[in-house]
């Protein structure tokens, strides 16, 4: 019995022992490794909205789909819009995207948290492939003293600006400072093109900087000469409108697969709109409105135009190097009334119908719509 008991006493301890090691065990789970983090893609859903402070000094107001007036740059923001393109011009007559306006716009999209897009026009008005005049207080400088101009222009707007995205110039398909940087001109004009850029990569190296061509047709050869010339810059940007550039979804497909894959270089669909109506609501002539300028399968409807911004957003999805895409003047409504002559070229592409309440393409900006 004694040595029954002694035996006892001697497992008592291994027992509990063995419990023991038996809960540290079940306390200490195995651990699981974790899972490779997937990269947020750059998409950019954006819009310009270079309009919006002129139209909100008229007092016109924007509704969302629910009809609720709200600020416009809120009802963009609640959607899912990321970027805001702004046109910077140099000196304009009335101040109108001007430097002061463009200023106080561009921190008030980025106190809402979205990016800015600054569109460098390098002229008083507008540019486009029909027009690149020169600012009046440039309009006599040699080619010297106008690249020293722009590097020095350009530098010092984007220490003001600080933007996350920049092109260097708008629509360069004939070149830019007309005559000095004509694209037959093509020395001049890329000296031009990289003094722009030289002034962003000193400012602000992380900003990426957008070479932009209207169209389709032409653009290989625009996009060789800048290789050839060896500007340097970090994203291809096009514009596409079908009544200018042809009514063919599948040429804008392999056009922007065919340049980002050639060049290597991510491309974003700069500018792109469309009608949800072929009527009016001004007495402005609009650019577009008769049925033979647009495609035949997205008809000018609200329907229509949600599901051709969706098609355009899902063929920049789709190419491999495609970040984005931006609405041109979603908010160019017909802000100074029904009989204004001066009022908007665009309201019935805007994103807004005409009693200014959101549109269903205005979802384009929300991630989740593909």
């Amino acid at each position: 019995m004694k040595s029954l008991q002694t035996l006892f006493r001697l497992l008592i301890p291994v027992f509990f022992l063995a419990g023991c090691s038996k809960k540290q065990t079940e306390a200490q789970p195995i651990p699981v490794p974790e899972p490779n983090p997937v990269p947020v893609r750059e998409f950019i859903r954006g819009a310009d909205l270079s309009f919006m402070p002129e139209i909100r000094s008229a007092g016109a107001s924007f509704s969302d789909s629910a009809g609720v007036v709200k600020d416009g740059l809120q009802i963009f923001k609640e959607n899912g819009c990321n970027t805001v393109r702004i046109r910077l011009w140099n000196n304009p007559a009335n101040g109108r995207s001007g430097l002061a306006e463009v200023q106080a716009f561009a921190a008030e999209v980025k106190a809402n948290g979205m990016k800015v897009l600054l569109d460098f026009h390098y002229s008083d008005t507008w540019t486009d492939p029909s027009q690149q005049k020169k600012p009046d207080a440039w309009k006599t400088l040699p080619d010297s003293t106008l690249a020293d101009s722009l590097y020095r222009f350009t530098k010092r707007v984007v220490s003001i600006i600080k933007p996350e995205y920049v092109q260097i110039g708008n629509e360069l398909n004939g070149g830019m400072l007309w005559d000095n940087g004509r694209i037959n001109k093509s020395d001049a004009f890329a000296r031009f093109l990289k003094a722009g850029v030289k002034a962003v990569r000193e400012e602000l190296p992380n900003t990426k900087i957008i070479m932009h061509f209207a169209g389709l047709t032409s653009s290989d050869y625009f996009f060789n000469l800048l290789k050839t010339k060896t500007v340097d810059y970090d994203i291809i940007g096009l514009s596409y409108y079908p009544q200018w550039h042809g009514k063919n979804l599948d040429s804008l497909r392999s056009t922007v697969n065919r340049l980002s894959s050639t060049h290597n270089k991510s491309i974003v669909l700069a500018e792109y709109a469309y009608p949800f109506s072929l009527l009016w609501a001004d007495y402005t002539n609009n650019t577009l409105g008769s049925a033979d300028q647009i495609l035949s399968a997205y008809p000018a409807t609200p329907d229509g135009q949600y599901q051709y911004v969706k098609q355009i957003k899902k063929i920049m999805w789709e190419c491999p190097k495609g970040i984005g895409l931006c609405y041109w003047a979603p908010d160019w409504i017909a802000y100074r009334g029904p009989t204004a002559n001066n009022g908007s070229h665009a309201e019935n592409q805007a994103l807004f119908d005409f009693s200014r309440k959101a549109l269903p393409a205005m979802k384009v900006f929300r991630a989740d719509t593909l």
